[in-house]
């Protein structure tokens, strides 16, 4: 792929990243979690990486089929 592309992706893949900021608000929300997942999978197969990318993939189908449950707050699980 292109680099305008490979921007393009990049773009998107900033724009769905749940930041630490949004992880209590967007933690159980499955369409955000599933998108962060499927851009991060699209990045990876535009960068030659398809295993990576299948792994993002069964992640954001995890998110969407529910088989799949948020870890615990990174903030909290710290001791």
């Amino acid at each position: 792929m292109d680099a305008e592309t490979r921007q393009l992706v990049q773009a998107l893949c900033d724009r769905l990243r749940i930041t630490p900021e949004q992880w209590h608000r967007l933690k159980n929300n499955r369409k955000a979690r599933a998108a962060e997942q499927l851009a991060a999978a699209l990045s990876y197969l535009l960068h030659d990486q398809p295993e990576q990318a299948l792994h993002h993939t069964r992640q954001a189908q995890g998110w969407l089929d529910r088989s799949v449950q948020p870890l615990p707050c990174p903030e909290h699980s710290r001791q």
